[in-house]
């Protein structure tokens, strides 16, 4: 029986109804049996009479059921063999036809197909793409990309195997040379389109495309036409790397544009380059250590920036690893500059990071906390004044420590409206005072130019007992417990743990968060002898005070408010 294409279409839009979506469901998966249901689907798809939504809705229930019905545990097909081949020649002129949001539904069903069936039992499917490209239509050369894209991006976390070598030459000898030719001529026409607002927007897109590929095609080992066109490829990437347009700039503060993610990505191939191809790429270096200074040291603070400048940040920790490319911050001054004009204005709190801890505490932790925050500049910025710390330990933490004096004098000056400058100084300490990561049991090891307790008496010990603290420097003081709860003796654990039970109690909820955290990893703590830091007694003693809170926030409304906020 043939597959009633508008009853699909119906189920589709059912589904969509939070009301009907799990009958809607149901129905689909008993129809999905009948032969030629999944091709029904991507006729659907392609049919702009039909609603966005439901073309939408039907690219994303093909894609699930591409994950459950094209291959079983031996990689045998699931589906019958006209199907199969009715799929592979539809599905890619359709993903490059069709609206964006519908494409990236239909590149991760691609995504699975060539799991299975790439390139041995697809082998048709570079050429095909190769053919499709053309030399100045950017809309269909980026779904071409995007296809591409969508398939040799599974490399990136693979190892390496004669399978795999065996994989990327296939495509390399198909596809890299018309790749290359495109990506001169996308770069022509950008110059001819300069004052033509959306062709140029559409040419950039592909650039970006490009950019992403030439990562994917890259990330196993160096291929041999990239090598041979290495300084025309580098002179395109730092072009397009100080390159600006004030018609590509956006209106929008916390969304990137096109060319912000074209710098990005630009970013993250260089960071590839210098890490594993350092030998062929490490004479073009210098260009783009002076243009992610310039771009550091000029960007904006609007959020729309951050991953650009996370990325900025990256490639430059990448160029410190090189003991040779760390010299050109070996230097008081310079590190002064940097520090100054690089690592502060990311380090330091915006207005965006105490929304987010008022607004949105959940999030905040998990940025802060729990290390979901690898493209924040914040963290970007921590990790390159660590690998500058790591080639020039002494003399980065005599630098540092000037600018965290300072911003503690400012403090003192005034309490009340300095906070955050406290939060910069606690943050600097700990990020030159710690090395290596933070394990189940903290910090293994420190800076030895830096006297932990003696900041802890100076610095911390006040925000944990005064009443009048910004809730904040509370956490700041938490944390820093937490983070370097391997240092503190038991003596200091004394003063220190009476103090963490009592923050249980603290109406904030990102305070009484963390106070949990760190008052569980106090309490498993132990000394040489594997014997509890904080003794038995002492636990026995604030007992009633601990349940008592405990349960308090057991009972607690769940929802992260913060009152009075």
């Amino acid at each position: 029986m043939a597959v009633n294409q508008q009853a699909v279409a119906d189920l589709l839009n059912l589904s969509l109804d939070p009301r009907q979506n799990k009958q809607a469901e149901t129905a689909l998966k008993q129809q999905e049996t009948q032969p030629g249901f999944s091709i029904s689907l991507l006729h659907i798809v392609a049919n702009d009479s039909f609603p966005t939504t439901t073309r939408l809705a039907s690219a994303l229930f093909f894609k699930n059921f591409i994950r459950r019905n094209w291959t079983d545990e031996d990689g045998r097909y699931k589906l019958p063999q006209n199907e199969v081949v009715a799929i592979k020649q539809e599905l890619i002129g359709l993903m490059i036809a069709v609206p964006p949001a519908i494409q990236s539904q239909l590149g991760e069903a691609v995504s699975v197909i060539a799991d299975s069936d790439f390139y041995e039992r697809w082998d048709t499917l570079v050429d095909d793409l190769v053919s499709r490209l053309t030399p100045d239509n950017a809309t269909i050369n980026n779904g071409v990309l995007q296809v591409a894209h969508s398939i040799f991006r599974r490399w990136r976390p693979l190892f390496q195997s004669d399978e795999l070598y065996t994989e990327i030459n296939h495509v390399l000898s198909k596809f890299a040379h018309p790749f290359l030719a495109l990506w001169d001529n996308t770069d022509n026409a950008i110059t001819q389109n300069q004052n033509n607002k959306g062709a140029l927007q559409e040419y950039c897109k592909t650039l970006d495309l490009i950019v992403k590929l030439f990562y994917d095609l890259s990330c196993q080992d160096l291929p041999p036409a990239f090598e041979e066109n290495l300084s025309a490829i580098v002179g395109l990437l730092h072009k397009y790397l100080v390159y600006d347009n004030p018609l590509l700039h956006t209106d929008d503060d916390d969304e990137a544009g096109v060319l912000e993610d074209l710098k990005a990505g630009i970013f993250e191939a260089l960071i590839l380059y210098v890490q594993k191809y350092e030998d062929a790429f490490g004479g073009y270096l210098t260009q783009f250590i002076g243009s992610s200074w310039t771009l550091l040291t000029t960007v904006g603070p609007e959020i729309k920036y951050d991953i650009l400048v996370s990325k900025a940040l990256q490639f430059l920790t990448s160029v410190t690893k090189s003991p040779q490319h760390a010299q050109n911050f070996n230097d008081q001054g310079t590190l002064g500059q940097v520090v100054e004009k690089v690592i502060l204005p990311n380090l330091a709190l915006r207005e965006w990071d105490i929304e987010l801890f008022n607004d949105e505490p959940i999030e905040f932790i998990r940025r802060d906390l729990e290390g979901s925050d690898s493209d924040t500049r914040r963290r970007a910025a921590t990790d390159f004044l660590r690998q500058l710390m790591e080639q020039f330990e002494k003399l980065v933490t005599e630098v540092v420590s000037t600018y965290m004096n300072r911003y503690l004098e400012d403090y003192a000056k005034d309490r009340e409206n300095g906070w955050r400058s406290k939060d910069t100084a606690v943050y600097l300490f700990s990020a030159i005072a710690v090395k290596g990561t933070v394990t189940s049991q903290g910090v293994k090891s420190v800076n030895s130019y830096t006297d932990v307790l003696d900041f802890f008496q100076k610095n911390i010990a006040q925000d944990l007992t005064a009443e009048d603290t910004h809730p904040i420097l509370q956490v700041d003081a938490i944390k820093y417990l937490y983070t370097f709860r391997a240092q503190l003796t038991q003596q200091y654990w004394q003063a220190a743990f009476p103090l963490l039970v009592r923050h249980l109690g603290s109406s904030e909820y990102i305070v009484y968060t963390y106070a949990a955290i760190a008052v569980e990893r106090a309490l498993s703590l132990t000394n040489e002898q594997k014997k509890p830091i904080i003794p038995h007694h002492d636990v026995v003693t604030l007992s009633k005070d601990l349940l008592q809170h405990l349960f308090l926030l057991i009972q607690k409304d769940s929802a992260p408010k913060n009152p009075g906020k």
